[in-house]
Parts: C-alpha cells; structure tokens; sequence
C-alpha cells in the first residue's frame, strides 16, 4: 500500500442522451488527470439522469457491463493510468435493472461491481437492490469499499464496508439534498475512521423541460431539483480535506495516507472497533418485518433546557443549575456529566446530588451522568434521569472507554415512558456508535438526552446531529465546556408530499437544529410526535428499509 496516494471526486450534470453523458465522464476523466490522481470517483447514474417513464425505458437507457459506455470509461482508465469509479444503471439477466457502482483498475480492468442497498423513492420502483454486502477490494492504494447517495444517509451499508476492512469508502452521489454533505458523508468517515471521497451532480436531476411543471406540482422550487455539489474528500477524524462548490462543474482532490484508516483509536486510547457490542446488536440485522415497533404516542411539543457550563459535583452547585434550568418551565433538563467516566465519588456523595436534582426539579425530568449501583452493587458510570421522586432511569456504560473495563459495563440500552415522550440518555462514549442510536430507534425511543464530555470535534459538529436525522430521533446535548445542541425533528419530512409548515429546503432528514454556546442556557421546543415518522420518501423508510441482510457482519462477533 502507498504511503501517500491522491483521490479526486469529479462533479457535473448528466442529462437524457447517453453519448452526451459519456462525452462529459471522458472530459471529466481527462481534466481530473490534470492533477495527476490515483483515483478519481464519478457520481451516481452516469449513463442517463434517474428519470424514466418505466420500467422497460429504464432498462434500454441503461448499460451493459460489456458494452461500449463501460468499455470507453475502463479504455480511459488504461489511458490515464488511474483507479475510476462509475455509477451507471446497469442492465442485468432477466430483464432486471440496477444502481450500480463500477470500479475499474489502472489496466481497465473491472475490480469491483456494487450494486446500491437502498434506494430513494421512485428509484425502488426501476431497480433492484443488492441482498448482500459489497466487496470490499485490495489494491495498491488500499483496500476500496464502494457504496452510493441513499447507502450513506443511513449507516449501516458504508458500516459493513469498514467492519469489512475498506481503508477508502468512496461514494458515488445523485442528490439535491444539502445536509449529505454537511452531514452524512463526513460522519460515515469519523465513525468509521475511514476515508471517504463522495461525487455528486450539479444542474437538473429531472429533464430540463420539466422542471417547471415538476417544481410547480410539487411545491419544490427548481433549485432544489439540481444536484448539490459539495462533492468532498474527508479524513477519518471526519476533518473535509477538499470540497467542491454547490453549483459549479470541477474537479477536487486531496494527497491521504491510506494506513491512517487502519489506526481506530480514540485519543484517550479507546479503540472504536474493539470495543463494539456485536452481540448486542443483533435487533439491527434481524429483519424488520418481524419487528413490532413500540407504540409512539408523544406530545407535538416538549420544552427542554441544556446547561452548557461546568456544574460542580457539589449539592449547592447542581441544584442551583437544576432551579435555573426548570424556572422557565423546562419539562425535560439535560446538565452536562457531574463526573468523567474514571473518577470515584464515594456512594453517599452520588445519592446526595439525586436528592439535590429531585429536589429541584419540581414536574421536570434531569439527565445527567454520574456513578450509580447496579444489581450487584457495583458503581457503573451511567447515564441518569431523575424526577422529583428520585431516579427514573439508570443507563450504565455499554462501550468501554480509557479506564471503563468491560466488566462493569451495562449489556442493554433502557429508556423511560414520560408524559410527554419515551427518553433514553446516554453516557457520551455510547454516542460514538451508530448502532446505539438504532437500537434506540427500534425501542421507539422519542428524544435522547446526552451528558456530553467530548473528545473529538467531530462529535459535537456533525457527529449527534447525523445520529438524530438518520435516525429521526429528538437529541439534546450538555457538554461542560464546549456548549451543546438540541434537534428538533421537523413536522413536514417526507420528500414529495405537501409541507404544512415550511416551504421545501432541500434537507432530507436534517431536524431543526440549535446550538449552544459555552455557558448558555438553551432552551428549546422538541418535537417528540415527529418521531414516529421515518419515511423520508416513498418505499424509503429509515428503519423498515434498512440494509438488513446485507449488513450481517454488524452483529457478528
């Protein structure tokens, strides 16, 4: 493997004619090579724009693996002498029709066909989806995993391909929506501690001469009928290395260190691989079909506080953060960890601060973390919510972290039925995982509350607001010294339906998002009923269409 290699992601439009598109990937291709890459990424349906009348015009508007489309793009590759990936709809045996990403060597060669695990919208009624994982290739740049656009808004398909050994994850995107940029891609990079180079579109998604009809039928204004841009090169500490324009046809790139991906330590030491709970994750690869949600019966609004500024773990300290929090009529407070995850508070201080909180807490419910007994007497650090009767909900560490030994850590996530909503908290090392939020997803959870001690920027950046839009949960976030967030999860969300209550934004799963500065008090208006809906377009439920069967390897020890 080199020590050093250089990605590009290429960003253009593709129309309706098939010559015009394959023109415009040989441009694209040899203006890439100006930079002199190893490998160059293409985005998402290269061959023809993902409009079709049915299912037979979809089929002869795709292409055949042997055919000459592919054949040009894998006699460009020799050319150049590069690594290139290309997503086409592919025409297959039978009649049958996918999405898929095509990744051919420095020689021509085809090393990898990955066919897309989800699709989005009207996409599930053209193509087929893969029942099994990708493969992941390798190389003299790495090992290469390839996945595309609706495979990364959720995290289990670019998840397998890490837990599979890929060091570059590289996505192929057809998307109008701004928060897979911000969001999606540099988050499936950090949790994953991989490197990810994305390609999106720019200009109409939809035939040019419809655009107006279409915007005018849907209530989408045309801008958001274009692809977004922002194709993007990102770190696996989730830092964006390069990141092209929304609108604009270019190319960017970035020099990596492939090796970099193989290294998943924490900077406390904390391995992010290692310390999964695969055997707790089985609900996540189970299939759904047989999967009965909990009711969601929670109130349209829930008003909530994050005290974004240190409380001391003394008695006078946290009942004065807790009276603040509740005076303007706070139902839920999440205070930041009254204590890190190594310390050892003796068992009358603990039970002292939850009598504070109780105290102070009048008809509202407080998170925080702190030590706490389980069955066995042990002190576990844990995740609490507390009432005015007390303790309501113990939620132990589940992942081990710097001095948190697997012996003491809790095997299950629990969460409470309030009046208001059904709440989980979290300690903070949990909330690295993608699979915690899932797990809380399935249990119907309506808002998590996070004592916060982050250790990456990543976390509080993208890291929690990504885990509430995949997974449309409420989140409110305290952090001692880096301030918090809350998402609340937006009424109107499910593309192509009429929006009562905000016009079309182009965010596809995004939740109304608040964020706190160092010291502050926020309050803000969660949104529990919301989270019942998970359909962000029609056949794509966040949940319900999960990978499931090609995702194995999540819970596989």
């Amino acid at each position: 493997m080199k020590a050093s290699i250089r990605v590009a992601a290429a960003q253009f439009h593709v129309g309706a004619d098939l010559e015009t598109n394959l023109q415009t990937c040989l441009r694209m291709l040899d203006q890439a090579a100006e930079c002199q890459p190893d490998l160059v990424v293409l985005p998402e349906f290269c061959n023809h724009l993902s409009w079709y009348a049915d299912k037979e015009h979809c089929h002869a508007v795709s292409v055949a693996l042997d055919g000459p489309f592919l054949q040009a793009i894998a006699d460009k590759a020799r050319e150049l002498g590069i690594h290139v990936v290309v997503n086409c709809t592919v025409q297959r045996e039978g009649g049958r029709t996918t999405g898929s990403s095509l990744l051919y060597s420095p020689e021509g060669e085809l090393l990898a066909d990955n066919t897309k695990q989800i699709y989005i919208g009207h996409e599930n009624d053209f193509l087929e989806r893969a029942e099994a994982p990708g493969p992941v290739v390798e190389t003299p740049l790495g090992r290469l995993g390839l996945y595309a656009c609706m495979d990364g808004v959720i995290n289990e398909t670019p998840r397998t391909l890490a837990l599979n050994g890929a060091d570059l994850i590289l996505n192929s995107l057809n998307s109008f929506a701004s928060d897979e940029a911000s969001l999606h891609i540099p988050v499936r990079a950090a949790e994953n501690k991989v490197f990810v180079v994305a390609a999106n579109k720019i200009g109409p998604l939809v035939p040019e001469e419809l655009v107006g009809p279409i915007s005018e039928s849907t209530g989408i204004p045309p801008r958001f009928l274009d692809g977004a841009g922002e194709s993007q090169v990102v770190a696996p500490d989730g830092t964006v290395l390069a990141k092209a324009s929304l609108d604009r046809e270019e190319v960017i790139w970035a020099d990596i260190n492939p090796a970099l991906a193989r290294d998943k330590h924490r900077p406390d030491g904390s391995d992010l691989f290692a310390t999964r709970r695969p055997a707790l994750y089985t609900p996540i690869t189970d299939n759904p079909a047989g999967q009965v949600l909990p009711k969601m019966a929670g109130r349209s609004e829930l008003s909530a506080v994050a005290v974004c500024r240190p409380v001391a773990a003394e008695v006078g300290a946290v009942r004065d953060a807790v009276t603040q929090a509740v005076a303007g009529g706070a139902e839920l407070v999440c205070l930041p960890p009254l204590f890190g995850a190594t310390d050892t508070p003796d068992v009358e201080t603990t039970q002292a601060l939850i009598d504070a909180i109780a105290a102070a807490a009048g008809t509202a419910h407080v998170a925080t973390a702190l030590f706490l007994a389980d069955a066995s007497g042990a002190a576990r650090y844990s995740g609490a919510l507390i009432g005015n009767q007390g303790l309501v909900l113990q939620q132990g560490q589940v992942h081990a972290s710097a001095g948190v030994d697997a012996d003491v850590l809790s095997d299950a996530f629990v969460s409470a039925e309030l009046a208001g909503a059904r709440v989980a908290v979290l300690c903070s090392q949990d909330t690295l995982y993608p699979e915690t939020f899932r797990l809380l997803a399935l249990q119907g959870v309506e808002v998590a509350l996070v004592p916060l001690a982050p250790l990456e920027d990543w976390e509080l950046a993208t890291g929690l607001v990504e885990r509430a839009a995949e997974n449309r949960i409420n989140l409110v976030a305290a952090t001692a010294a880096d301030g918090g967030l809350a998402c609340s999860l937006q009424t109107d969300f499910t593309v192509m339906t009429e929006w009562q209550e905000r016009p079309f934004d182009g965010l596809l799963s995004q939740p109304e998002l608040s964020r706190f500065t160092p010291g502050e008090l926020g309050a803000v208006v969660l949104r529990p009923a919301n989270a019942a809906n998970k359909v962000v377009s029609q056949n794509t439920d966040l949940l319900a269409n999960r990978p499931w069967r090609a995702a194995a390897v999540i819970s596989r020890a």
